[in-house]
Parts: structure tokens; sequence; C-alpha cells
């Protein structure tokens, strides 16, 4: 299911992720997107940002997304977001960008998910 609003993106890749559904997670972001790692490497492309995701993946966390506040320019929009994995103890704060698409859907193209982890 496209997310049809940038708020959505989150809802969908919590559902994705608490399914183990990588596939589906993946389908959130653009080719081109890029990924911040915990310890601070960028990862960028949907092949290096799946094996990053993997073993979240296969833990399929209760994974809850709060979006926050969001910026929105025409066609990009900024999200702040909190996050948590309740069966883990984790949580953060997320800063992601998210574009439009041409047939109106939105997808990440920024996502960084641990800024100012907790």
């Amino acid at each position: 299911m496209p997310a049809r609003s940038p708020e959505q993106i989150g809802e969908l890749f919590q559902q994705a992720i608490r399914q183990g559904d990588l596939d589906a997670a993946m389908a959130l972001y653009e080719p081109g997107a890029v990924f911040l790692t915990q310890s601070g490497d960028l990862r960028s492309g949907t092949d290096a940002i799946r094996q990053e995701m993997a073993p979240l993946a296969d833990m399929k966390p209760e994974f809850k997304i709060n979006v926050d506040k969001v910026v929105s320019s025409g066609d990009i929009t900024l999200m702040y977001s909190t996050w948590s994995m309740s069966n883990s103890q984790l949580s953060g704060r997320a800063i992601e960008v998210a574009r439009r698409q041409p047939d109106g859907t939105w997808l990440y193209v920024v996502d960084d998910p641990n800024t100012f982890s907790a």
C-alpha cells in the first residue's frame, strides 16, 4: 500500500517492520534514498538500506512512530518524529525527508532515525 501523505509513510513502515516484511518497508524509499546509521555511516540506495534494515525486520519488533512536526514546501516534506520499540526498550528521535512522487504517493528520500537517540 503506498503512502498517500508524508505522515502515512511512518505508519506503513511500522506495520511492515512489525510483520517482518522487508519488501514492504523498502517500498517506502526512493531508489536513491539515503539512511544514516546509528554509528553515523551513510547508506545510499535501497540495496544498502535493505541490508541495514534486515536485522530489524527479522526481530519483528513492536515498533511505534509518532510524527511530531511536519514542514512542507511543495513536493518536499521534512518530518520530525519520535519512535520506540517496546520489546527492546529502545527509543529515539528521527528526522526524515519525503518527496511526493508523480503518482501523488510519498516516499522517503532521507532517513535519519538516530537523531538524539535515547
